[in-house]
């Protein structure tokens, strides 16, 4: 099985690196500081017949309480759709809300952090085909999903205003339960580096 993550975000930003390349302010971050950031991915999973594509868009706000610390909310939406030969055999989408807290550990031009947030999020998925036979219309599930995580990260400032940003999921964990009578809760408790999860984006500081 392979997986390809790309940002279009990213080399959007990275772009706009080489362009500032002999600017001279140095960005960074101060108490009162009120940011904006968003990564957009997408992913391609194949295995046989089976082909799985999600894209995802996570817009967020933040404000400086303190010379280091952070506070603010996001958004999520996504997308996902399942092939099998050729046919879409699925479709899902998600909405998620949540909040989050950055420690930062210096908020000069590169500006370190760990960020913990809180998220909620409601996949729908709507079956196409299921076990080989056309499903019944509006055939499918929806599934709520609270995830708590730790993900340390980031800010490279290329310009007084424009910062890279990257983070990867290191400690993690959701549960996740269908939206029907008598179901049960799935858990899942991640430790360690996911690279499955790292986010590209774009900071814009006011």
């Amino acid at each position: 099985m392979k997986k390809v993550l790309l940002s279009a975000v990213a080399l959007l930003a990275f772009g706009f690196a080489n362009a500032q390349e002999e600017e001279k302010g140095n960005g960074g971050f101060s108490k009162g500081s009120i940011f904006m950031s968003g990564t957009v991915g997408f992913s391609s999973e194949k295995q046989d017949d089976v082909k799985v594509n999600e894209f995802t868009v996570a817009p967020k706000v933040g404000y400086f309480v303190t010379e280091n610390i952070a506070l603010g909310l996001g958004l999520g939406f996504g997308s996902g759709k399942v092939d099998v030969d050729g046919d879409t055999a699925a479709e899902n989408k998600t909405t998620s809300f949540g909040a989050f807290g950055r420690y930062y550990l210096k908020t000069s031009k590169f500006a370190p952090f760990a960020e913990l947030n809180v998220n909620y999020a409601t996949t729908s998925t709507e079956y196409i085909y299921f076990m080989g036979e056309l499903a019944p219309f509006g055939s499918g599930e929806d599934v709520n999903t609270f995830s708590i995580n730790l993900a340390p990260g980031f800010n490279y400032f290329v310009s007084d205003n424009f910062a890279l940003e990257t983070s990867v999921g290191i400690l993690g964990y959701s549960s996740s339960k269908e939206d029907v009578s008598g179901a049960e809760a799935k858990n899942k408790f991640q430790l360690g580096l996911d690279f499955a999860s790292i986010n590209f984006g774009l900071v814009y500081k006011f």
